[in-house]
């Protein structure tokens, strides 16, 4: 029942949020932090327990759920070293974005409904043993993040909303192709025994089946030239929106391609590992170099988004232990400093009301908490030793070098390229002559904005400092998985 709790508390808050009366709307955002709390503990909890020298899934719940004609679907559920981190990272985003909407006036009752749904719809994609209890969760998030962006963005959020939307269902599409073939052929949607079968009798080769999972995986990751919708869903979207779509749900392209493509289609995986690799590098860069002329905050932090999940693309492909690992480890660090990143933009925007980059410098002495905040998250983005993002690349880099040294090496000219625009990006923010437009600008001053700031800052150093600590979780998921692409 572990799961199950951590997987639908979110969902029993939502329900006791839309049941609040009118009246008493407002206090929406207590009822949802206290679950939000209570899930982060709750997972800690797992996340404590775990044994880190066992093999296969732990916590598992399998359950008979219902039977369609040849197939027995499964409530099946389950963590390794894998899922455990991201179902981790995914309750503590959370946390933060709740605190990070406390300033969400607007029907409280929705939005916080909406936020709590989200967060089961990727908790229980991460935790899911059947293939089409995967599916069901992948397509549940679709719901709350269009009403999220639609009617609590700013801007285009209609057009955004929508984009996001049809840009997921027609990667879905593929991956349910993908999915349909390999279950057809194993007689099976249970993720474990597909990662053991041998398929032969595929209804489409094999090759298209891995390409069609792959296109899925690729648009929610997303890679270029499938990234298109990310900058207008983050110029768009509320700060908290933005928080949990960095944060958790680009996350689940990268899980989907370790779960499903490598570990159930290792071969074939391996065939096109020089594709990996070639549109990781290429994304890195590309991501970097558009960087460059982005004039608004948030556009300007979604385009370094593309660029690191390049780097997760590009330890994937390499497919080996190490390459892997750091893929996942790059995943939680870009989490926890991309949501630091936006929630720092966040809080200067509902000072500022601008998010353009021409329109603002000199903010440091005027907020000099939020600056701190912006300048961390940014040296963090950066992969300043001793934080979360360096020893990600360093072990991106290092596992990947010996069988992709070229595109080690294109990476690594994007790394260069992200120093220069975070560095540019500061200068021209905070630093500079101070500007009269904002003499009348607060800096932070609520206590749920100092808890998201400093909890975030907390676990971009711990896992800088002490990477051992999802590693040696990490490493044992990857063994099963390098094992059936070396036989």
């Amino acid at each position: 029942m572990d799961l199950t709790i951590v997987t639908f508390l979110p969902v029993v808050a939502a329900a006791i949020i839309m049941l609040l009366p009118q009246q008493q709307e407002q206090n929406a955002k207590y009822v949802a932090l206290l679950f939000a709390v209570g899930g982060l503990l709750y997972s800690l909890f797992l996340f404590a327990d775990f044994d880190v020298n066992g093999t296969g899934y732990q916590l598992v719940e399998n359950r008979k759920w219902v039977e369609i004609g040849q197939f027995d679907l499964r409530y099946h559920l389950g963590v390794d070293g894998l899922s455990m981190p991201l179902v981790l990272l995914t309750t503590f985003l959370t946390v933060a974005a709740v605190l990070g909407s406390f300033s969400v006036n607007m029907r409280p009752r929705l939005y916080y409904s909406m936020l709590m749904l989200l967060s089961t719809s990727v908790i229980g994609v991460v935790v899911a043993l059947d293939f089409m209890l995967f599916f069901l969760f992948w397509e549940l998030e679709l719901f709350p993040m269009f009403l999220l962006i639609a009617i609590w963005g700013s801007g285009r959020r209609e057009y955004s909303a929508t984009k996001f939307v049809l840009y997921t269902i027609a990667g879905s599409a593929f991956m349910l192709l993908g999915i349909l073939a390999l279950a057809f052929s194993a007689n099976t949607f249970d993720i474990v025994e597909l990662s053991q079968a041998e398929f032969k009798d595929t209804i489409f080769p094999l090759s298209w089946v891995f390409l069609f999972l792959f296109i899925g995986f690729a648009v929610k990751l997303p890679i270029v030239p499938l990234h298109t919708w990310l900058p207008d869903a983050h110029g768009d979207a509320p700060t908290a929106v933005s928080v949990m779509l960095a944060g958790v749900l680009l996350k689940m392209g990268g899980y989907g391609l370790i779960r499903m493509c490598v570990s159930i289609l290792p071969e074939t995986a391996d065939d096109y590992s020089v594709w990996f690799v070639g549109i990781g590098a290429f994304s890195v860069l590309y991501g970097a170099f558009v960087t460059l002329r982005q004039t608004d905050l948030k556009r300007l932090i979604a385009y370094s988004s593309v660029s690191h999940m390049g780097l997760v693309l590009l330890g994937i492909g390499a497919m080996g232990k190490e390459s892997m690992m750091g893929a996942t480890y790059q995943m939680l660090a870009h989490g926890v400093v991309t949501g630091m990143l936006f929630t720092s933009v966040g809080l200067m925007y509902e000072r500022t009301h601008t998010r353009e980059i021409a329109r603002l410098g000199g903010l440091a002495r005027q907020m000099p908490l939020i600056t701190t905040g912006l300048v961390f998250a940014g040296f963090a983005s950066l992969g300043l030793p001793a934080l979360a993002g360096f020893v990600a690349e360093v072990t991106v880099f290092l596992g990947s070098f010996a069988r992709y040294e070229w595109a080690v090496l294109l990476s690594l000219g994007g790394v260069v390229l992200s120093a220069g625009y975070i560095l540019w990006t500061l200068q021209r923010t905070v630093f500079g002559p101070v500007r009269h437009d904002w003499d009348g600008v607060t800096d932070a001053h609520h206590w749920w904005e100092h808890a998201v700031v400093l909890g975030l800052a907390a676990s971009v150093i711990l896992l800088g400092v002490y990477p051992a600590l999802m590693m040696d979780m990490i490493g044992p998921a990857m063994d099963p998985i390098v094992q059936r692409l070396s036989a």
